[in-house]
């Protein structure tokens, strides 16, 4: 079975960004292990007002993989480098954990986390904790009905204030 990993920055009062999505207070000198962790995998997830805040980057950054966005218009005209879902999440990805492949990458954001954390079907965390505080924004999950355990697996710290933060599904 594939795994389902979020692989995400956050502000320390757990933000993923600004509130009109501004993310210019990420640190974009070093890799973190980024381009380790696109290695392993083959496939992202995305919600569409983070396929948006992407789309409009000077490069797509992710041509060499499938790219699902999730989008309540059934009527979404084709894009580039993306195959619209207007299913449900869940299911959906449910369904691809099954099929063969790599790693998928959940790129995010509030919603799709919430959405898959409460379905249990994210598998790993890889957090990287910013040291900015926003006070507003878009949070890394929005609200979820339930607690949900994690089991904590390794944390490291940077030079620049960053902590990185991983934990997989109990």
């Amino acid at each position: 079975m594939r795994n389902v990993k979020l692989f995400i920055a956050t502000s320390l009062d757990s933000y993923i960004a600004g509130p009109n999505g501004e993310i210019d207070w990420l640190f974009t000198e070093g890799d973190f292990g980024y381009e380790a962790f696109l290695a392993g995998t083959d496939t992202t997830l995305m919600g569409y007002e983070t396929y948006k805040l992407i789309s409009g980057f000077d490069d797509f950054p992710y041509k060499g993989l499938k790219n699902y966005v999730f989008t309540r218009n059934p009527d979404r005209p084709a894009a580039q480098y993306v195959e619209f879902v207007p299913e449900a999440p869940a299911s959906f990805v449910a369904s691809l954990k099954q099929q063969k492949g790599n790693d998928i990458f959940l790129v995010g954001g509030g919603q799709m986390n919430a959405l898959l954390l409460e379905a249990g079907l994210i598998d790993e965390m890889q957090l990287f904790i910013h040291p900015i505080v926003l006070g507003n924004g878009i949070p890394l999950f929005q609200p979820i009905p339930k607690a949900v355990s994690w089991a904590f697996v390794h944390s490291k710290s940077y030079d620049n204030g960053l902590v990185e933060l991983l934990y997989r599904k109990q």
